[in-house]
């Protein structure tokens, strides 16, 4: 529960602290007193989106400190201790709020971000303030009330997971059969360039072998005629071979006369009378090995160009057109195949669907039971808040295919009638004002049980009736805090009257400065507030009298 809470230079407050109980908490006050203000600065610590303007003028910065006393086995110790947030008893929560805007926030004094205080505060009050009615209103709230009563969070989570599964497999789907469809366009066009590859039959290195091959056949005259040059040149005036076995025969008349010096010359005319040989046997061998066929350079260079046409065509080098023609090859390969493949695709999206229906069926079912339980704990409320004819109806219907979604397939809307026999229809056309209040207490009752919020806060529940149903409205609210932790800002005698504690705010000008105060009533001083707030500002003895009587009874 909310133990104190202690703020400073909030709007009108410049240094308040506060202790609460548990069980029925009441705030009364004339209207303008600094009520609104109150729940503002709890809000604060709790998380809510910061606003400058709850500085008050003149200082730089204000703080507000919620400290509350909790079960250990409170759900949000465990998630602090996930987040490695150290948890203690009590658990404190701080907000300060600079004049710029900025804000800090910390639980046990560990600095937090301001969305991860809001997700604890919500596990520790529940505000439902004068607006939250409007919520309830919206049928597109109703969904996630009735979820939340049944306690079905995580059976919302998986099935909103094999929704995205669902919607995957039938865009994967989809992607494919544009794919296909595009291609059926281009298959025409792809069996012809297939075919024409193929009767190509490019080859990996081909473009540099054929023109390495053309060279050599453009140059083949000129090459034959050097070839020719040096050969007559080596047979000219006898030729080398000749002359240098008359050299040796000349050396080996005198080579017995040197004494061995002439051993190295034979040996280098030995020597250049092979190699003489050896090349007269290349310049042969070459010679017969050039093509001078004109044929086959024409054969060649048809070869080249028509590859080099090819690559022009589809926009690659001529290295590219093996790839090209596999890829055209793959893609008709998987048109050919696209049936299997849509077959494959159709059957997995058809798994996904029936996944999907069959946990929204189940879900589903949940939720038409604790709809029926819903609408019966709601009618038990009715009764003491002296709504007895009237009906509450939790409709659960079934969506249209293309609404269905991360939610299931339920649509659901709450519906009252108020006088027998009448037709049920929604909240705001059926009720009246006063009814509405009542209605959504009986329903926020109900929601309560079920929520882990151990503190709940009303702000003005009662508006709208008087006299023996706000006696019921107290006596509800009275019974609520039986089991948790209620704060009631009421401007109701006969609410405030079933309080356990009360607190009375008022607003006063000290210096020309208006100042917000709480003050906690004894039991004297609780009586006259309740007369002031029975009688106005004339406090009579039967207004005191018609107060006590309210306290007690």
């Amino acid at each position: 529960m909310l133990e104190k809470l202690s703020i400073r230079n909030i709007v009108l407050i410049d240094k308040l602290d506060l202790s609460f109980e548990n069980g029925l908490c009441v705030l009364t006050g004339e209207t303008g007193a600094g009520k609104s203000i109150l729940l503002d600065s709890l809000a604060l610590a709790l998380g809510v989106r910061a606003d400058a303007g709850l500085v008050r003028a003149g200082t730089d910065q204000g703080s507000v400190t919620a400290e509350f006393s909790l079960s250990p086995a409170h759900p949000v110790f465990s998630f602090l201790q996930d987040i490695e947030v150290e948890a203690g008893e009590p658990l404190i929560l701080r907000r300060t709020l600079g004049s710029d805007g900025r804000s800090r926030a910390s639980i046990n004094d560990q600095a937090v971000s301001a969305g991860l205080l809001r997700n604890v505060g919500e596990m520790l009050v529940e505000i439902h303030g004068q607006n939250a009615e409007r919520g309830l209103l919206d049928a597109r709230s109703h969904r996630a009330l009735l979820d939340q009563y049944a306690r079905l969070e995580k059976d919302v989570v998986a099935i909103s997971g094999l929704f995205d599964s669902l919607q995957k497999a039938n865009e994967k789907l989809e992607s494919v059969l544009r794919e296909i469809e595009q291609a059926r366009v281009d298959e025409e066009y792809l069996r012809h360039m297939v075919e024409e590859l193929t009767e190509l039959a490019p080859e990996e290195g081909e473009e540099e072998t054929l023109a390495a091959q053309r060279s050599n056949l453009m140059h083949a005259e000129k090459i034959a005629e050097a070839l020719r040059d040096a050969e007559k040149a080596l047979a000219e005036h006898g030729g080398v071979e000749n002359r240098i076995r008359s050299a040796t025969r000349a050396v080996e008349r005198v080579i017995d006369k040197a004494a061995g010096k002439l051993d190295p010359v034979l040996d280098s005319l030995e020597r250049a009378a092979i190699e003489m040989a050896e090349a007269q046997t290349v310049i042969n061998s070459v010679a017969g090995d050039l093509d001078m066929d004109p044929a086959g350079l024409e054969v060649l260079e048809e070869r080249l160009f028509a590859l080099r046409a090819a690559a022009r065509k589809h926009k690659c080098e001529v290295e590219g057109l093996p790839k090209l023609l596999e890829n055209f090859t793959a893609r008709l390969k998987a048109l050919e195949e696209s049936d299997r493949e849509i077959e494959s695709l159709r059957a997995a999206a058809a798994k996904a669907r029936e996944k999907y229906m069959e946990a929204a069926k189940i879900l589903s079912r949940k939720r038409r039971a604790a709809a029926t339980e819903m609408d019966q704990a709601v009618m038990a409320e009715l009764e003491p808040l002296k709504l007895g004819a009237a009906k509450f109806i939790t409709e659960v219907s079934t969506l249209p295919d293309e609404n269905w979604g991360p939610n299931g397939i339920d649509k659901v809307a709450f519906l009252v009638s108020t006088n027998p026999g009448s037709a049920a229809g929604p909240l705001l056309k059926i009720a009246s004002g006063g009814e509405l209040s009542r209605f959504m207490l009986a329903l926020k009752v109900v929601l309560a049980r079920v929520g882990s919020a151990p503190t709940l806060i009303f702000d003005e529940v009662d508006r709208g009736v008087g006299g023996a149903t706000a006696d019921a409205v107290g006596e509800r609210l009275q019974r609520l805090a039986e089991g948790l932790q209620v704060l009631v800002v009421t401007h109701s005698p006969q609410v405030a009257a079933a309080g356990q504690a009360h607190w009375n705010i008022r607003k006063s000008d000290i210096n020309d400065v208006s100042i917000t105060s709480v003050d906690r009533l004894n039991p004297a001083a609780r009586t006259e507030e309740i007369a002031r707030m029975l009688s106005g500002a004339t406090i009579t003895e039967e207004a005191r009298a018609a107060a006590l009587s309210l306290i007690e009874g």
